[in-house]
């Protein structure tokens, strides 16, 4: 029997509860770790604020503006915004750049509620504002919850008004009214993806009329924008040249008894923007230059000028190559073909709640580690990249050799649902990538859920791959 007991712990693949392993100390730098990850989720919940809470502790490490520079050697930090909206950093390794670099790459948007261009209207003496929601969300979650408003208002002379409303404790908050039980019998016969419209995501935002004998319409309307415009200084067209985001304005926190799992909005997927920055931090001197890099508009598809498929990266890379060996047609092509690329975007937690979606041998289980995945994609892996065995077969030693907790994952049974991230545009540009990022259960929720053993082992997974020789 204990022959047999040792074969088969030899043979079969590991499937451990990380927290099994913990002895008390390294327990206690996971929930520290952990609980400053809360605190940044909390006070960033757009991309225009991770860029600039990013920006803060970039600078706080010694990382100095790119553009700032004129000259780059080993061990030099440097950062580069695009647009306020994403960044990148690096740390100048001791290898020649033409040997390619160390890149974990992430994203900072997450699903939420846009305003239109015109959204601000009243009916029946409510104000309301519309909204065209953004990314894959479930409309129904997006109801009867309460909604903080964030983002920038350029106004007609190009001065810009930040906005941030609903996270403070005495700040007012919004939210999108659902139909109540006693009348919603029509509603509750609809399919679940047609119960909520998209064109019913309208928040309510104001009842008071505003203060007149005059004989006018629009009365709440009007004392909405009158308030605005007291407080901001803006009139109703401002809303044309606006970004605003009307994202949960619930707390990110501890969850369980144990409290060994978050609980928070946007997690996906800041939870790998924190834990590939927080790397890249606590690195000095590595032999390959090693890059984080954190992108704009995946939940969309990473088009534009701040999502992945922009050239503005390799704006980037070409700047770390001119003010270090020196640049020439071609050598920014041929650094790429020997990059290693960590595409660290989250996946699919198990749900125990609804079991049959899932391929239980090849799903990814919550505080059993940080997620390799070898492709993503839908049905015959459209979409997918690819990564090849010997690729794989190096992360997976990499991350054996130096104790990460880590497992292999997909997402969901064949067909019945898929996903992508940004892993396939770097590939395409030649570089060797894998997806690796965190497990996450009701991805894409107003509430994700993540375990602080899955958050740590990210943060040294994305550490040891950074300093890899």
């Amino acid at each position: 029997m204990e022959k047999a007991k040792e074969l088969k712990e030899s043979l079969f693949r590991p499937n451990n509860n990380g927290w099994e392993t913990l002895k008390e100390e390294e327990r206690k730098k996971v929930f520290d770790f952990s609980n400053k990850y809360i605190n940044f989720i909390n006070t960033a919940k757009t991309e225009r604020e991770c860029v600039k809470v990013l920006t803060e502790i970039l600078e706080k490490h010694n990382f100095k503006n790119i553009e700032s520079q004129t000259n780059l050697k080993a061990g030099d930090k440097v950062y580069y915004i695009n647009r306020n909206k994403n960044i990148y950093a690096a740390v100048i390794g001791s290898d020649d750049l033409k040997n390619g670099f160390n890149i974990v790459g992430a994203h900072i948007d997450s699903p939420r509620l846009d305003l239109k261009p015109n959204p601000l209207y009243e009916c029946e003496e409510l104000a309301l504002l519309k909204t065209h929601y953004y990314g894959g969300i479930k409309k129904y979650q997006w109801v009867n919850i309460p909604l903080s408003m964030h983002g920038v208002i350029m106004t007609k002379d190009n001065k810009k008004i930040e906005i941030n409303i609903g996270e403070n404790k005495n700040d007012p908050i919004f939210t999108i009214a659902d139909l109540l039980p006693h009348l919603s019998s029509q509603q509750e016969k609809k399919k679940l993806q047609d119960a909520i419209a998209g064109e019913d995501l309208n928040i309510l935002v104001g009842s008071i009329p505003y203060e007149t004998e005059e004989e006018i319409t629009e009365k709440v309307k009007l004392n909405i924008l009158n308030l605005l415009n007291k407080k901001y200084g803006i009139v109703e067209r401002d809303f044309v040249s606006s970004e605003i985001e009307f994202v949960p304005s619930m707390k990110a926190k501890s969850l369980g008894f144990d409290e060994s799992l978050v609980a928070g909005y946007g997690q996906d997927d800041r939870v790998c923007a924190y834990t590939s920055l927080k790397a890249l931090l606590n690195i000095d001197n590595p032999k390959r230059t090693s890059i984080c890099l954190l992108a704009d508009k995946e939940e969309i598809g990473s088009m534009g000028n701040t999502g992945m498929s922009s050239r503005v990266f390799e704006y980037f890379l070409n700047e770390l190559l001119e003010k270090t060996i020196g640049n020439k047609p071609g050598l920014l092509d041929s650094c790429l073909k020997s990059s290693r690329v960590l595409s660290a975007d989250v996946t699919a937690g198990y749900n125990p709640n609804f079991p049959n979606i899932y391929e239980k041998n090849n799903e990814s289980y919550i505080g059993h580690g940080i997620s390799v995945i070898k492709y993503t994609g839908s049905a015959s892996k459209g979409g997918a990249s690819d990564a090849n065995a010997e690729f794989v077969g190096y992360i997976r030693n990499l991350f054996e050799k130096n104790n990460i907790a880590y497992q292999n994952s997909e997402m969901g049974k064949i067909g019945i649902g898929g996903g992508g991230t940004i892993a396939y545009i770097l590939a395409d540009r030649g570089a060797d990538v894998i997806d690796c990022g965190v497990p996450v259960i009701s991805m894409h929720s107003p509430y994700e859920i993540t375990s602080k053993f899955d958050i740590y082992n990210a943060y040294k997974a994305y550490k040891t791959f950074y300093q890899d020789e």
